[in-house]
């Protein structure tokens, strides 16, 4: 079970391989702060990937590692 957080709390995660200093938040709110909802992504959480379903109940924490990937079309 991942912790629920206040809002306002600094904190450190990596989101890939770059370390980025964020406000705790959910998955959603992050990646929605970063345009990224709405676009064909898939997102890993410390080695497992999220459903898009769970994002809003994700809740990211200190020292969490992101993996953000784009799906791409083609044929």
């Amino acid at each position: 079970m991942r912790p629920f957080l206040l809002k306002g709390i600094r904190m450190q995660v990596s989101v890939n391989g770059q370390n980025e200093e964020i406000e705790a938040q959910s998955l959603d709110s992050y990646l929605n702060s970063r345009l990224l909802l709405g676009h064909r992504i898939a997102v890993e959480l410390n080695g497992e990937i999220v459903p898009k379903s769970q994002f809003s109940s994700v809740m990211l924490v200190e020292g969490d590692v992101l993996e953000i990937v784009h799906a791409i079309g083609g044929g």
